[in-house]
């Protein structure tokens, strides 16, 4: 006669995922996420998704813009540094600022948080910068996604993401051919490198054997990693002061391809675009990593 062994029944909590942890984190951030309550949203977090009254608006001819995005290898420095309050501001902009260049008011965000084992301490951190972001932006925090993930992240590693939707009239929309010859291109300055390019930054530390914890080369007071970690700028005020003029014709969010392809996107075919480098001072930071970088 065989024997079966009778092993203790498994729980979520033995495969490494805690649903209770995760429900009381849930119930952490609603005040928080209140704050962000606009026209419109619903920021109870009470559903299976999020939702979001459009009839509030009056718009005669809405047209949806949407984007989702993540912060990239900024999040190894957040890590490291241990600061978590911040990077969430930048998750927000890399997703608003992509609708802002479609000359639409962005409305509702939603992120998605993955972590190994879910610290509610980091968790909750990261969420303020998240909040922080949204009323910078003007818009509602109504959902999101919290993900324990073991065996895919390791330690305090985590991974976020953003989702976020604007709308805009459809006359109004930004369109290649509302660009005319003769037309003036205006810079809008940065809060310091965006959340864009970290990859090179920290390739660029690491060939220099600079640790983050150095201090800052033009302020001795912080940390470089402090210094890098400054938040992504949300642009959703000086547009919406710019936008009652009605004279903006087209929009660039100057990420990723940057300054060579990003503008040329806003561009019809037949025009090209004259920029005058030295209407603007480099700053400091950027003509230090370009120098012991050896960037062009």
């Amino acid at each position: 006669m065989s024997t079966i062994k009778r092993n203790k029944t498994k729980t979520y909590i033995d495969a490494g995922v805690n649903i209770d942890e995760g429900d009381k984190f849930i119930d952490d951030i609603k005040p928080m996420v209140k704050k962000t309550n606009t026209l419109g949203a619903d920021t109870s977090l009470s559903g299976f998704g999020a939702v979001y009254d459009l009839s509030e608006l009056k718009y005669k001819k809405p047209v949806l813009i949407s984007s989702t995005d993540g912060v990239g290898t900024k999040l190894e420095i957040a890590v490291k540094m241990k600061i978590h309050t911040t990077i969430g501001i930048d998750l927000v902009a890399m997703c608003v600022n992509d609708i802002l260049a479609q000359g639409a008011l962005p409305l509702y965000f939603l992120d998605y948080y993955a972590s190994g084992k879910l610290n509610r301490k980091i968790a909750k951190d990261v969420l303020e910068g998240i909040v922080n972001g949204c009323i910078q932006a003007n818009i509602a925090l109504i959902g999101g996604e919290t993900a324990e993930m073991p065996g895919i992240y390791d330690g305090t590693k985590y991974d976020l993401a953003g989702f976020s939707v604007g709308i805009i009239e459809k006359d109004d929309l930004k369109l290649k051919n509302r660009v005319k010859e003769g037309n003036i291109a205006l810079a809008l300055s940065s809060s310091g490198i965006h959340s864009n390019g970290f990859s090179m930054v920290r390739s660029i530390l690491n060939q220099n054997k600079i640790d983050v914890f150095n201090e800052d080369p033009f302020d001795s007071s912080v940390a470089l990693g402090k210094t890098l970690l400054k938040p992504t700028k949300i642009y959703t005020k000086s547009l919406n002061k710019l936008h009652k003029s009605h004279k903006l014709n087209g929009l660039a969010n100057i990420t990723g391809g940057g300054l060579i392809t990003n503008p040329q996107r806003t561009l019809p075919n037949n025009l090209s675009l004259r920029l005058h480098l030295k209407n603007w001072k480099l700053p400091n930071f950027f003509k230090w990593m370009k120098k012991i970088g050896e960037l062009e």
